[in-house]
């Protein structure tokens, strides 16, 4: 990998003084000793996919944190691009609790968009910016063994319950970490599509964001950074929550203040604790270079959570 210069990476991200733009290279100083030579596994997806200013703003820090010294491992979802093109080939989208249905035909679009399109475009970019980038999917190397997640209790419109069947929507259920660990002692940046088989070898579509958390957990990752299009938890005051605990976060799901799509992204990152990751971070992707800001600078922008103190 070409070595550009650090400070001049760092500096290039924003238009401060020379005074300004010192006082950032100080305060992310600490940071990058302290991550240095650390995994941190980043779920990407929602409008900063979408958008592309901000598509080129992510890849070119992914390749900051390459150079600095740390492994990023980027696990990028795809939803909108595969709902596009499903809507050009006349296929109807569904879903059912938040899991698109993924039938045969489905599955061979979800496929086709992850593992080619979003993917490589993601290779594509980090390449632009200097760095290396190698494509997969959890399908590849063994990396990701997975199942059928059953039916799902759905609610209808006569306020009945029904029990459906989302065909190829799988869970993780073992990572074998291998393959990403090699990449990155050739000092190449994974970029992952959330898509692995069964025991029988079929192909099964997966939320990105447990399929991160439980890559994050295998990889004995830092950090867990999960890109949203939301500030982070906000408390019950409506305030954003800068840094929660484990049980605080709990409280606040128990107690409904929790609520909507933030749910899950909680309950996945409590998991990713509760696995051995040290700590989950929820980002708001839509603010440029989110993911340096978090990581990077005292405060952070969004909110972390952290396993309770021994």
């Amino acid at each position: 990998m070409e070595k550009r210069s650090i400070a001049a990476q760092l500096i290039s991200t924003v238009t401060l003084s020379p005074v300004e733009k010192a006082s950032v290279l100080v305060e992310a100083l600490p940071y990058i000793e302290k991550f240095h030579g650390k995994t941190v596994v980043m779920k990407y997806g929602g409008h900063a996919m979408e958008d592309d200013r901000l598509r080129e703003s992510f890849c070119r820090d992914v390749v900051l944190m390459k150079f600095v010294g740390i492994h990023p491992v980027v696990v990028h979802g795809g939803g909108p691009q595969i709902g596009q093109l499903l809507d050009r080939l006349g296929i109807a989208s569904r879903f059912v609790a938040g899991l698109r249905i993924t039938d045969d035909e489905t599955m061979k679009v979800v496929e086709m968009v992850l593992g080619g399109q979003v993917n490589k475009e993601l290779v594509r970019l980090i390449g632009r910016h200097s760095g290396r980038a190698v494509g997969i999917t959890g399908k590849d190397g063994g990396l990701v063994r997975a199942r059928r997640v059953g039916t799902i209790a759905a609610k209808k419109k006569d306020g009945t319950i029904e029990q459906v069947d989302p065909g190829r929507v799988g869970e993780v259920i073992s990572v074998d970490p291998r393959l990403v660990e090699k990449l990155q002692d050739e000092d190449f940046i994974p970029v992952i599509a959330p898509i692995a088989c069964d025991e029988h070898g079929e192909t099964l579509n997966i939320n990105a964001d447990p399929f991160a958390a439980k890559l994050a957990a295998a990889t004995r990752a830092e950090k867990l950074v999960l890109i949203t299009d939301v500030q982070g938890v906000r408390g019950a005051d409506g305030q954003l929550c800068s840094t929660l605990s484990a049980g605080q976060a709990r409280a606040l799901l128990e107690a409904g203040v929790i609520d909507g799509g933030m749910i899950p992204k909680v309950q996945f990152g409590l998991e990713a604790l509760a696995d051995g990751v040290r700590k989950v971070h929820i980002i708001d992707g839509r603010l440029d270079h989110a993911v340096l800001l978090e990581i990077f600078t005292d405060r952070g922008i969004g909110t972390e959570l952290v396993g309770e103190p021994a």
